[in-house]
Parts: C-alpha cells; structure tokens; sequence
C-alpha cells in the first residue's frame, strides 16, 4: 500500500528527477524561438508541490496528495506545467478520504486526472503528454486487474508512458521529422521514473545541478583514491591576494623521486590556499597565484600536466557581486509587486489584468487600462497563482484577463475556480498586439458578455509579426537555421532569416501588409535603439508606399527584438 509518507517521498523524487534532466527536456523543442521551456516550466510546477509538503507530517495519502495538487495548480506553468497540475489534481480526487492507496485505487485516481486534462485542453493533440498520460493508464488499468500490489501496478505504468514516449514521433510529423520525442511527455516520464524509484526501490532520486559534470576518467580515480579534496581553499571575500586559482592534476614520471612536498613547498613561496594531494599515479594541485605559468612549469619537473584549469578569481568576484546587486534589486522588485498585490474587495464594475515584460509595454497597458500588468511571456511564463494575485488586487466584480501568449492561456483560465466574490473572463489573447486591440475593443456601456464576445472578437482583426532570434539549430522547410540566426515570424509562422533585427522586420512588415491594411503599431524592444526603430519604421513606409498609419512604441520587452501590429 502507498500511504501518504511513501507518496510525499516519491513525488520528492520525480521532482528531482525532472529538475536534474530539465535541460535536456527543453533541448527536445523542436522551434527555434526562445520560449516558456517544457522542462522549466514543469519543474517549477511540481517543486511547488515539493515545498507545500516540507513541514507536513500527516501519514494520509489523502491529505498530502490534495496538499501537492493544490500548491501544484497555483504554481503551474506553461501549458505543460498545467497538464501535469491537473494529472495530480485527478490523483488528489481520487485518494480523497484514503489514507493508505493500493492499485485499483491508483489506477482510478491518475484516471481522473487523465480526463482532466483532456477536457482542458481545447483541441486535444495526440503525441503529446496527454497520450503518454493516457496510455500509461490503459496499461496501469491491466495490470490492476491482475494485481492489485499498487507497486507492480505503477510500475506497468511507467514502463507504458516511456512505450507511449517512443512513440510520439509516429504520431506527430513534426516531431519525426525532428528526429525528437515530445518534451511534455519526456517530463512526465521523469517524474514517474523518480516516483517508481521510491515506491519500488525505496531510493529517492538526488536533484544534480545542470553545472554538476560526472566524475570520468582521471577524476574518478582520485575520487575512488578517497585523497580528493573538496573546497580545498576558504571562499574569498572581498580581499583577493592573488588572481588566479590556478589547479592541475600531474601524472606522475616513472622515475619520480621528489617527493610532493617540495611542490607544495614552492608553491607557497608564489601563492597561497596551497593544496598537494597525490595516490600512487597522480598529483592534485591547487593554488592562487600570480604566476600560474611557473607553478605548471614547477610541476613539469614531476610529471606530465594531464588536466590544467586557471580561473581569474578578481572577475569572477566582480561578476558575483553584479549577480549579487541584480539579484538584490530583482528581489527587492518582487517584493514591491507583492506588496501591491494586496488582496481587495471588488468595489467597481469592470478591471483588467494583462501579462506583458518590458517597462514600456507595461506602460501602454496600464494607460489602456489595466490595473495590474502580470510580469511574464515568451521564455518567462507566470504562474497560475502569480495570475491570481493579480486578479485579487484587482477591485472589480468582473475582471478580464488577458494572457498575451499562447503558452500562459492555459494557466489563467485555472484562476476561474479559485476565485469566488468576482467574475474572471479569460479573453485568449495569444500575442501581445492581440492583447492591445481587445483592451481598444472594450465598449463601456456593454455588458461582460457582450464584452466577452467584442473583445475576442478583435482578435481576428490584428495580424502579429515577431522578429527575434534562434535560439538552438534548426530546419524548416529548405531553411536551415543556425543558433543566433535573426528570424521573423508571420503570425507564429517563421518566414524571414535576417542578419540584421531592422531589415529583418522591414522584410517581414512589406511581407504582411495588405491592401486592406490600415494601421500599423512597431514595437521595439531592449537592444534596439532609438536611431534603429527609427531606421525600421521609415524602411516600412517607404516600401508599403506610405499608405498606413505607422505608430512606433517602445515596449522595452525582451527576447523580441521588435513586434508588429497590423490592423
């Protein structure tokens, strides 16, 4: 039987485990544009539930499955963190007033889940993390029947969802011809695979940082020699008497016959935070110095240099104390937004909640309108609960929630249940010029319903271009994109591979511009300057004949270089 201790351990486990492979997951996007990371942003979402269940005790796999799935749902992010919030809100439903679960009662439960997030989902998709969830029921549900050890039964499921994995590429062409299995599902497996390993082996997977390589090689033996030494010298503070840590491993001559401690003797007399350690073939070294060239060149005279490392201890000082001010200032700008988050009572008829990054964007929309901007989109995709608080500071009896990015729909209409003294009208905005022409849309003196339907409907109106940059290789049609090529889209669609951001957008502006085109809005965002969105928007009159209206906004947003609007 799992009770609630073994369930909170093994969803530990696929935590870790999903975070220590989140890399390679994001990897299997097969789109060249920086976006929300499958594999980010469905280890964020189970790490909320890891840390709602540090201090819980309670030995009820009831309580502790409707505590994760709960914290789950709030921190969910992207669509594939909402998926997986709604697989355990399923499983939380169906071990409601269970303290112990065996596995026609687990079977049940992700069964639940499973429906739940098929019905989330507007237009389901096969080959993607809703087949491998389904699939990995269909295969627990046989197995049940034959055991009901809740156990062997996971285990089925496991081994089915990394079956269904497999094939996903048969069943979305996209992916096939990628050559890559879907991201979602790859993350699902993850954290089965770390759950089974608690549930079946009692061995909770450990959580590696991306930054952590495997001991290989030379590195393994003085591992194994048991004489490797960890965080050899003290961390520096601000005082630095020598700039490099200098660190190297000797294979030792045949014909040595010095011993290691006329090295290290040397060595002192040119740095500090000296180090020796050797077994029967090796020297390890660590030092700082000023000199990092006579200490390899010392060493010689005791062997051959099999792996040398020098770092320049002042620079990394330096940028670890600009991460340091950053990140005190990013904090302390989330503690702010926090703040003015302050949950209150819905005292006017209508407000608005929009998500957009980027100082000017955010200022265009609170002139809109907006009482609160949501900071997220591409690559930064905000919570569930982030959406929330938002909708909560918000004093109105309806609020209408613009997402502006199709990954974040998804997450925000799971605000909805959560809130009960206000009515919440997710307007699926999926770009940010959709987002603008809804908030112009608005009819005062309608109802929310009408406003619902004027609003979404605008969204048909508003043709959106991005010009960004490739963020890994790729292939597209007869177009091989390389990392850090500048690429533009046409309605999501990759049309343009530029060098250039301005004749990149120039390009795609001339490519989407009709007859039938009014006006058009030229967002320009962090790394344009003033001269260069100035150069883009008279490129455009000139060759569209200067028959629409051109407004140039500087939205400041990153990732996108420049975003246009055409009306």
């Amino acid at each position: 039987m799992i009770n609630g201790s073994s369930f909170r351990n093994a969803l530990i486990s696929g935590a870790n485990n999903i975070f220590s492979h989140k890399s390679e997951i994001n990897a299997l996007n097969i789109f060249p544009v920086p976006d929300g990371d499958t594999g980010t942003n469905m280890s964020m979402t189970i790490q909320a539930a890891v840390q709602a269940l540090e201090n819980i005790t309670s030995q009820s796999a009831s309580e502790n499955a409707s505590v994760a799935a709960s914290a789950m749902l709030k921190g969910a992010r992207g669509n594939s963190g909402v998926i997986l919030s709604l697989l355990f809100r399923g499983i939380a439903n169906g071990f409601r007033d269970k303290d112990e679960i065996d596995g026609k009662t687990l079977v049940s439960a992700f069964h639940i889940g499973v429906e739940m997030a098929y019905k989330a989902v507007m237009n389901p998709t096969e080959g993607t993390i809703l087949t491998v969830a389904r699939m990995a029921f269909d295969a627990g549900k046989i197995a049940a029947e034959a055991d009901n050890d809740p156990i062997i039964v996971f285990g089925a499921m496991c081994a089915s969802a990394h079956n269904a994995l497999d094939k996903t590429p048969e069943m979305l062409p996209v992916l096939k011809k990628a050559g890559v299995v879907d991201a979602g599902g790859k993350g699902l497996c993850m954290i089965l695979d770390g759950m089974i390993s608690l549930l079946r082996d009692g061995v909770i997977i450990q959580a590696i940082p991306e930054d952590e390589e495997e001991s290989t090689g030379i590195q393994a033996q003085i591992d194994a020699s048991g004489e490797f030494f960890k965080n050899a010298a003290a961390e520096f503070d601000s005082v630095i008497n020598f700039t490099y840590c200098t660190e190297f491993i000797i294979g030792k001559a045949d014909d040595l016959s010095k011993s290691p401690e006329k090295l290290r003797s040397y060595l002192e007399t040119i740095g500090d935070c000296v180090v020796v350690a050797e077994d029967e073939d090796i020297i390890k070294v660590h030092v700082h110095t000023e000199n990092p060239g006579k200490a390899m060149e010392e060493a010689l005279t005791f062997g051959q240099l099999l792996t040398v490392k020098v770092e320049n201890m002042k620079e990394q000082h330096r940028k670890a104390a600009e991460k340091f001010e950053k990140e005190k200032e990013a904090a302390q700008s989330a503690q702010k937004r926090k703040e003015e988050l302050k949950q209150v009572p819905p005292e006017n008829e209508v407000g608005f909640v929009a998500v957009a990054n980027g100082d000017g964007l955010v200022s265009v929309f609170k002139d809109l309108g907006c009482s609160h901007v949501v900071s997220g989109g591409q690559s930064m995709n905000p919570s569930t609960e982030d959406i929330y608080e938002a909708v909560m500071a918000t004093p109105a009896k309806t609020v209408f929630v613009l997402p502006n990015n199709k990954n974040i729909i998804l997450a925000a209409e799971q605000v909805i249940p959560l809130v009960s003294d206000r009515e919440v009208i997710i307007i699926p905005t999926k770009t940010i010029p959709q987002g603008l022409v809804a908030m112009l849309s608005y009819a005062q003196d309608s109802t929310p319903e009408l406003n619902r339907e004027y609003m979404t409907a605008s969204l048909s109106t508003v043709a959106t271009g991005q010009v960004t940059y490739a963020a890994r290789n790729s292939e597209f049609g007869m177009t091989k994109i390389k990392e850090g090529d500048i690429i533009a889209l046409n309605n999501g669609k990759l049309t343009v591979k530029e060098k250039d951001p301005v004749r990149a957008v120039v390009k795609l502006a001339k490519e989407m511009i009709t007859k039938e085109s009014s006006y058009v809005s030229l967002i320009f965002g962090n790394g344009i300057t003033e001269e260069q969105a100035t150069a883009a928007m008279e490129g455009i009159r000139l060759r569209t004949g200067g028959n629409v209206d051109i407004s140039l906004i500087e939205g400041n947003q990153p990732i996108y270089y420049f975003i246009l609007s055409v009306e």
